[in-house]
C-alpha cells in the first residue's frame, strides 16, 4: 500500500454508551441520525464488545492492541484521581502504542478528548505517540467547570491545563474540527493522520448543552450529586452525535470523506440510564450488557453501504485492524493480541473464528465467548449460555452441558495462566460507576 493511498483514519469512542442507545441499533429515542446515517452507508457489527466492562482497561486496550492485563495499570477498574502523581498506575511511556506505531510510520496523530491512562509527569498522551493533546486526563469531568470528582481543573492542552469556556461535548467536537482541517490544508499531500476522538459523553455528570444557563452553584451540585434523567441522557448522545456530525461535513468540505476510515463504539456498557435492550447488567459486568458494545466502520473507499456483520470482535481487534488498515507492523518485542478485521471490512460476509477473553477483580468475573456458547463465571457461581438463542443470559445450561462447562472452563484457565496475575494490590473503584452512587 503506497503512502498516497493510505487512509486517514478518525477512531470515535463514546463513554458509557448503551448497546442499544442509538437509533441503529433499535434505540427508542431519535438521538443519533449521524451515526444512524454512518452506519446505514457503511458496516454495522452486532457482536461487538469492549475489552472490559470498566473505562480505563479497555483504553490500555485500545491504546497497545494488546489484553490489558499485560499491563499494571490496567488492574485497576478503573484508574481514579488517586492516582495523580503514581509512577505505576498509567500507560508506560516505552510501550508501543497505536498512535506511536502510526506516527513512526508517517501518520500525524492526535487525541482530541478523554485520556484516563495516567497522568504527567509520568504519563500522557504526548509521550505515547499522540503529538497533539486536548482533554480531560482523568475519568469523569464536569461538562462546563471542567473539573473531576476532586474539584481541581482537567483539561489540558498537551501537558498543560486549559482554561477554555463552553460545554465539554462542544469544545472536544470543535477541536476535532479544526484538526481535520488544519490537516487537510497544512500536512504533506502524502501524509495522513489518525485522529483519536474520545468523548466523554454521555458519562456522568448528566449534563446538557442547556445547563449553562444554570447558575455555577447549580451546576456543581448537579456534578456531584449525580442527579439527571433519561431524558438528559438522552439528550447528551444527539449532541455527541451532533459534533460527529461536524467532523464528518469537515471531512466532505475538504474532499476527504472515501479514503477516511470511521470507527464508532463505546469503551464499555451502559450504566443508570442507557438502553441494553434486550441484553442485561452494565458497566462493571461481565454479562452482556457490560461489554457488548456499538461497532460501526465507515470508508466508502473499501466497505460497501448497508452492511451487517456477526463478527465477533473486541477493542483490541479495531486497533490492530487500523494499523492493518495502514500497512503498519506491529512492535516484534510487543506482539498483538488483537486481529485485523479488514477481511470483514472487505467483505462483510466473511466471518472468521475468534474467541474472546475476560477477567475481572469485581466480583471474581470471568468469561469466554466462543462461537454461539458463553462461560461465565461471578462470585464463584458458573454459568453456560447459548448466547443467540438467550441473549438475555436467563437459562443456565451448564447443568446440561457439563462437558462443555469444563471445556470452556479449560480454555479461559490456559489463556489466564498466559496473562500476568492480578495484582495483589490492585482496586475496584466501586464507586465509580453511578448505579453505586446516591440518588437525589
Amino acid at each position: 500500500m503506497t503512502a498516497s493511498k493510505r487512509p486517514n483514519i478518525i477512531f470515535i469512542v463514546a463513554d458509557d454508551l448503551g448497546y442499544a442507545d442509538l437509533g441503529c441499533y433499535g434505540g427508542r429515542a431519535p438521538v443519533s441520525p449521524v451515526l444512524d446515517g454512518l452506519a446505514a452507508n457503511g458496516l454495522k457489527f452486532t457482536q461487538g464488545y469492549a475489552n472490559s466492562p470498566v473505562c480505563s482497561p479497555t483504553r490500555f486496550a485500545l491504546m497497545t492492541a494488546r489484553y490489558q492485563y499485560r499491563l499494571r495499570g490496567a488492574a485497576e477498574e478503573p484508574i481514579n484521581s488517586k492516582s495523580r502523581g503514581s509512577s505505576t498506575l498509567g500507560l508506560p511511556p516505552d510501550h508501543p502504542t497505536l498512535p506511536s506505531l502510526l506516527k513512526e510510520s508517517g501518520y500525524r496523530t492526535a487525541l482530541v478528548g478523554k485520556w484516563h491512562l495516567g497522568y504527567p509527569p509520568h504519563f500522557g498522551p504526548l509521550r505515547s505517540g499522540y503529538e497533539e493533546f486536548f482533554g480531560p486526563m482523568s475519568g469523569g469531568v464536569d461538562y462546563f467547570s471542567h473539573c473531576d470528582s476532586s474539584g481541581r481543573k482537567d483539561l489540558w492542552f498537551g501537558e498543560e491545563t486549559q482554561q477554555e469556556e463552553g460545554y465539554l461535548t462542544d469544545l472536544i467536537s470543535q477541536r476535532a474540527v479544526d484538526y481535520v482541517h488544519r490537516m487537510a490544508t497544512g500536512a504533506k499531500e502524502d501524509q495522513p493522520f489518525f485522529l483519536s476522538l474520545h468523548y466523554t459523553a454521555p458519562h456522568w455528570p448528566w449534563e446538557t448543552r442547556d445547563d449553562a444557563a444554570l447558575a455555577p452553584e447549580i451546576q456543581d451540585k448537579l456534578f456531584h450529586l449525580h442527579g439527571g434523567n433519561i431524558h438528559t441522557y438522552r439528550r447528551m448522545i444527539h449532541h455527541m452525535d451532533e459534533g460527529i456530525g461536524w467532523v464528518i461535513q469537515a471531512l466532505q468540505q475538504q474532499g476527504l470523506t472515501d479514503n477516511t476510515l470511521v470507527v464508532f463504539t463505546s469503551d464499555n456498557g451502559g450504566e443508570r440510564f442507557s438502553d441494553n435492550w434486550p441484553l442485561v447488567g452494565g458497566k462493571m459486568d461481565l454479562t452482556e450488557g457490560g461489554i457488548r458494545v456499538p461497532w460501526i466502520a465507515h470508508w466508502p473507499a473499501q466497505i460497501e453501504a448497508g452492511q451487517v456483520s456477526e463478527q465477533h470482535c473486541m477493542t483490541m481487534d479495531w486497533s490492530a485492524t487500523m494499523l492493518d488498515a495502514a500497512g503498519v507492523q506491529a512492535d516484534p518485542g510487543y506482539p498483538l493480541d488483537g486481529a485485523s478485521l479488514m477481511p470483514v471490512l472487505r467483505q462483510p460476509g466473511h466471518r472468521f473464528h475468534r474467541p474472546l477473553h475476560w477477567r475481572m477483580n469485581h466480583r471474581g468475573q470471568r468469561a469466554l465467548r466462543d462461537g454461539d456458547w458463553k462461560y461465565l463465571q461471578v462470585d464463584g457461581n458458573d454459568y453456560l449460555f447459548n448466547i443467540p438463542a438467550d441473549e438475555r443470559e436467563r437459562a443456565n445450561l451448564a447443568g446440561r452441558e457439563p462437558e462443555r462447562l469444563a471445556a470452556m472452563r479449560e480454555d479461559w484457565t490456559r489463556w489466564n495462566d498466559s496473562m500476568p496475575a492480578i495484582p495483589a494490590d490492585a482496586t475496584v473503584s466501586l464507586g465509580y460507576s453511578a448505579k453505586d452512587m446516591p440518588q437525589r
